[in-house]
């Protein structure tokens, strides 16, 4: 089968697409037909080398969508079956831009069925991330959130689901795209940001840091999109970061959401594997509103 992964570290050109075996489950793990798979930073980030493995083949890709192909032992899944899951981790060799991947069987949940595969595969990695840092928030209904980077591709789900939570959000963008984040429901945009401590809390998907941490009340609480990478806690303000980590369960939550129109899945564009290096290009270009997504 063919496979997206990187040998070298570098640029989009860093990106090779294999042949290698078709990867076999094991007890437990279930392997994935892929339909769809998109293209997310960390994969641009496994890329560039940010998190290691010189010398090793890597692949790429966290997101899938697509039919159970074969299942091992101790697994609850049927072959036929239609599908999402994370493929969390940089994985070795393998990840899921590739025509099929191996995952736990309980980071598996069965496929919206209001969408199609591409727009299904942009679903796991971003929702997951999103409804795990709120849930480190701990916000009751009728607290008040900030996203940064609120019309990314986790913001839009972050905003979605806190606002669906009964959270007032304020959404943190560009000015062009107020439009769009409050189409998520949000209750208030910015551009700038807010008075200082105005907030009573902030989920910072932009990586702004320290200055969006003045907008958090004295014992407020603070949410960093990339894990370590929370400034310190000042004025008693709990500062904490996500990392994502796979849940079928979870998923199957966040699928229902996308099934009752709660949760919108939005594409950018679609590329064949071929193009797996255009497609790290496109989105390393910036200014992409939704998802690039890889059809094998």
């Amino acid at each position: 089968m063919r496979a997206a992964v990187v040998t070298t570290f570098g640029g989009p050109e860093a990106v090779e697409i294999a042949d290698v075996a078709v990867p076999e489950p094991g007890a437990g793990q279930v392997r994935i037909k892929v339909a769809a798979s998109a293209v997310n930073p960390v994969d641009l980030a496994v890329r560039a080398g940010v998190f290691g493995g010189a010398g090793r083949t890597l692949g790429l890709g966290w997101d899938v969508a697509g039919t159970v192909d074969a299942v091992g032992p101790a697994a609850a899944w049927r072959a036929g079956e239609q599908v999402v899951a994370l493929a969390a981790g940089v994985a070795e060799p393998l990840g899921a831009h590739a025509e099929y991947v191996v995952v736990p069987a309980d980071a598996v949940a069965k496929a919206p069925a209001t969408a199609d595969a591409v727009h299904a595969g942009t679903l796991p990695l971003n929702a997951l991330t999103a409804v795990q840092a709120l849930d480190l928030l701990e916000l009751a209904p009728g607290g008040s959130l900030l996203v940064t980077g609120a019309a990314g591709a986790v913001g839009g789900f972050a905003v979605q689901l806190a606002a669906h939570r009964g959270i007032a959000v304020t959404g943190q963008a560009r000015s062009a795209d107020e439009g769009l984040v409050r189409s998520f429901g949000a209750a208030d945009f910015t551009a700038e940001g807010v008075a200082p401590g105005s907030v009573d809390a902030v989920l910072d998907l932009a990586m702004l840091g320290e200055p969006a941490l003045e907008w958090v009340r004295d014992g407020g609480v603070f949410v960093s999109a990339q894990p370590g990478r929370q400034p310190a806690s000042v004025r008693g303000v709990r500062t904490t970061s996500v990392q994502v980590g796979a849940d079928g369960a979870r998923l199957a939550e966040l699928v229902r959401l996308v099934d009752e129109g709660v949760l919108s899945l939005r594409v950018a564009e679609t590329y064949g594997l071929a193009d797996a290096a255009k497609a790290h290009a496109r989105l390393a270009a910036g200014g992409v509103r939704g998802r690039l997504v890889l059809v094998p």
